[in-house]
Formats: structure tokens, C-alpha cells, sequence
């Protein structure tokens, strides 16, 4: 990714998985904990992270993309992580400061490829293009039955008092997510040592621990022996 030694450079680590798993709260978890640890970390999303793949990112979410099919949204996220890249991730590896990414590449090939049948030479391609060279660190994909991480959004949001209503993704039938966790479980399978696959189905503390236990296994020197 950028030439440093392994216990002086930014790391970039990034969040997968399916539909209401937990991964916004355990960016922010593991933020609050590398902070703690004197690690200077910004926290970002996909699609999203600039002003325009914002735009991207509410182009796609609200539907509006959906008549262009898996590929056309393919080139959308590409286009969007291209920007991403530059603008915010590498500027901020290169300054020293650790990067955590609510989804990033990974999510392009579970949701438009596995998923949504795009071809793997169009995928690779994008990748290429949108990542120059910029591969997460670590990947931790968070993974749950998406029977019940509907049941668990359901939950909150009557909690909440929220209306349940779902963006582009969350309103695909149960079986097209069973088929998205399992595509999010075989790029875990086929980059085991970038990925790290962790059961969400666990409350929040618990869950946090286990992420830390990775990270703290991974980047131990750099954490100060690994304790936050």
C-alpha cells in the first residue's frame, strides 16, 4: 500500500458485511478505542467519504440507480471509491493517521458481483482503478443470519420510534441477502489473511472486544501491547 515500516505506518482497516449487522456502531467502537490507545484515526464510509460521492452515495441509496442494473452501479461505486481514495484515504495514510472505512471494495464485489452476477473481469478492473494500490490492512467482515439482523433492525427501530423503510439494498428479498452473506463469507475465505470474520450475532460490548482482540493481534506493536 505505502512504503513505511510495519510498526511506524497508517493502517487501514476496513468494515464488511451485510444489511443491520452492527458496523456503523463498531466503527465508531473501535475509533474510540484506537484513540485511547494515542492512535490518530479518522473514520469514513462507503459509498461516501467526499462531497461527491455523497452525491453518489444518495444517487444510489434512494433507488434512482436501480433501473441501470448491478453493473451500472458497479461503475457508480468505482467512481465514487476513485474519488474517496484521493480526496480522503490516501492523504490521510500518508500524513501517518490510521484510516477505518464503514464498507469499502469489498462491499462492490459482495453486492454487484457475487450478488449481483457482474462479471469478475469488469470487478477486477474497477478495483484496479479505484484503489491504486490502496488494500485494506484489515478487513473485519461482521456476519449474521439476515433473518435475524432484520429482526434486530426491526426491533430498534420500533424502539426508536422510527418508521421501518429501507433504502435500495434493504428492500431485497431474504433470499438475495442469504446469497450476499454468503458471497461477503467467500472473499473472506479467499483472503484470509486480510480478512477477519466475526459473529455479530452478540451484543454490542461483546462485540466490540472481539473486533479489538483482532486489531490488537494484528497491530499489537503499535498499540502499545495491544491493550486500550
Amino acid at each position: 500500500m505505502l512504503e513505511a515500516s510495519t510498526t511506524s505506518r497508517a493502517r487501514f482497516i476496513t468494515f464488511e458485511g451485510g444489511e443491520g449487522v452492527g458496523k456503523s456502531t463498531q466503527v465508531k467502537r473501535l475509533q474510540q478505542q484506537l484513540q485511547r490507545s494515542g492512535i490518530d484515526v479518522v473514520r469514513t464510509r462507503e459509498p461516501g467519504g467526499t462531497a461527491k460521492a455523497e452525491a453518489i452515495r444518495a444517487f444510489i441509496l434512494q433507488g434512482r440507480s436501480e433501473g441501470w442494473g448491478a453493473g451500472g452501479e458497479a461503475v457508480l461505486f468505482a467512481a465514487a471509491r476513485h474519488d474517496h481514495v484521493n480526496q480522503l484515504i490516501a492523504p490521510n495514510l500518508r500524513r501517518g493517521t490510521w484510516v477505518l472505512s464503514d464498507r469499502f471494495h469489498d462491499s462492490t464485489r459482495a453486492y454487484q458481483g457475487l450478488t449481483g452476477g457482474v462479471d469478475d473481469k469488469l470487478i477486477d478492473a474497477l478495483e484496479r482503478l479505484a484503489l491504486n494500490g490502496h488494500t485494506p490492512d484489515l478487513t473485519i467482515v461482521l456476519d449474521m443470519d439476515p433473518e435475524l439482523a432484520f429482526e434486530r433492525v426491526a426491533r430498534r427501530s420500533v424502539e426508536d420510534g422510527l418508521a421501518l423503510t429501507g433504502d435500495r439494498f434493504e428492500k431485497e428479498e431474504l433470499d438475495w441477502h442469504k446469497r450476499l452473506r454468503n458471497g461477503f463469507l467467500a472473499i473472506a475465505s479467499a483472503n484470509p489473511d486480510r480478512c477477519a470474520v466475526i459473529s455479530a450475532d452478540q451484543g454490542e460490548e461483546p462485540l466490540e472486544a472481539a473486533i479489538w482482540s483482532v486489531v490488537a493481534e494484528r497491530f499489537g506493536e503499535q498499540l502499545g501491547g495491544g491493550r486500550a
